[in-house]
């Protein structure tokens, strides 16, 4: 039989970072492939209490359909977390996601045409230029350093790309990079999407996991102009199972995303929204992120102090104040699935770094996740990968 597919669904069924997550699965292997939060820190009892309170209290209502701009309750939690980032805004302001991949989804939906340019960090998070992708989008990657995205280039692109619609970014702990953009380069962001009237996604879903360094205000609350959507999630907060994220714009922007939103699910899962917000009621949300950040700032140490013993001495590393990831370049690979497969033989996993490039895949790049990996395995992780980028690196002299 012969399906007719629409122009959105992939030529290819090859899936390279889902054969990569299949194939390290194997309990017996040490896999920094996962952008995965800590499991063993979901807090299960206190959850079980706030369902069972929802249920007993509110059953009827959590069960039912629900409004697609979210539950007034929740809306209102998140109204006051994103005061942490400097946005002041109401809960009119706000609507509750299904995920940050929905969030993608919708300003897919709403912003993008065949042909439409979007401009991304390079490297970026891999769903979303999947995502966007899928709409059609031609995409221009911006160099990044360590203070993020490179404001000089972004400037140089919007110049040369006046029709481009969509400026994508992750300021905070960046996936794949660990990376954070310095508050300058934030105030500039948006300085330039008003003088090229270019919308801005900021995307926030690592923020409040900082273990190093100060808190910096968010694009949006320096967005004076309507320009900036801001998302966030409970994912990497309390648990990513849940499936609940939000974004925050103007309330005329709000209602675009409702309306493509109902055509998408109808609303959010209610039942997962009176569940959080009761757990926000009942429980300290911040004393738990607190518990997340300090696991996983032990485990960032934990790896970097490996890298640095184990690695070459010309790997080059970011070194993240948050977040899940650290981001390796070693000039010297010039093939990193082949790395990988060399990798997978001594039972260590990463990700390559090419799916995260829209364009121009840097070779010799990998990320490496901290964050769901027990602290006993993380040296031995690294020790055996250290072993593989040497056996690596003398192949090539080799040949």
């Amino acid at each position: 039989m012969n399906y007719h597919f629409s122009s959105r669904v992939p030529k290819s069924d090859i899936d390279p970072v889902g054969n990569i997550l299949k194939v390290v699965e194997s309990p017996d292997i040490i896999s920094f492939a996962g952008g995965l939060p800590a499991p063993e820190l979901f807090p299960v009892k206190q959850i079980a209490q706030a369902t069972a309170k929802v249920l007993n209290e509110c059953g009827q209502v959590a069960l039912q359909y629900g409004s697609s701009q979210g539950i007034p309750e929740l809306r209102k939690i998140i109204a006051e977390r994103v005061k942490l980032e400097g946005i002041d805004t109401s809960p009119d302001h706000i609507m509750v996601a299904t995920g940050s991949q929905q969030t993608l989804d919708l300003t897919g939906k709403i912003f993008i045409d065949p042909g439409d340019t979007v401009i991304v960090e390079s490297p970026t998070y891999l769903c979303a230029v999947d995502v966007f992708k899928s709409y059609g989008a031609n995409f221009v990657g911006i160099d990044m350093d360590d203070d993020g995205m490179r404001m000089d280039h972004l400037e140089q692109a919007l110049s040369e790309h006046p029709e481009t619609k969509l400026i994508y970014t992750i300021p905070n702990f960046q996936n794949p990079t660990g990376r954070t953009m310095s508050l300058d380069r934030r105030k500039k962001l948006s300085v330039l999407a008003d003088k090229y009237d270019v919308m801005v996604l900021e995307d926030n879903p690592y923020g409040a996991v900082r273990f190093a360094g100060e808190n910096i205000p968010s694009v949006k609350s320096l967005d004076s102009t309507g320009h900036v959507i801001y998302m966030g999630t409970f994912s990497k907060i309390l648990a990513p199972g849940m499936r609940l994220g939000w974004i925050v714009a103007d309330e005329s922007m709000i209602n675009k995303y409702k309306m493509m939103k109902q055509s998408a699910d109808l609303h959010t899962d209610s039942l997962s929204q009176y569940i959080v917000a009761k757990y926000c009621e009942l429980f300290d949300i911040d004393e738990h992120i607190k518990l997340i950040s300090n696991l996983y700032q032990k485990r960032e140490q934990l790896m970097m102090a490996a890298i640095q013993k184990y690695f070459p001495k010309n790997a080059k590393c970011s070194y993240p104040e948050g977040g899940m990831f650290i981001w390796v370049e070693i000039p010297e690979i010039k093939d990193t699935q082949a790395l990988f497969d060399l990798a997978i033989k001594q039972r260590v996993a990463f990700v390559p770094g090419e799916p995260f490039y829209s364009e121009h895949p840097k070779p010799g790049t990998f990320r490496l996740n901290y964050s769901n990996m027990s602290e006993d395995k993380i040296e031995e992780g690294i020790k055996r990968l250290g072993k593989v980028i040497q056996t690596a690196l003398l192949a090539q002299e080799v040949y």
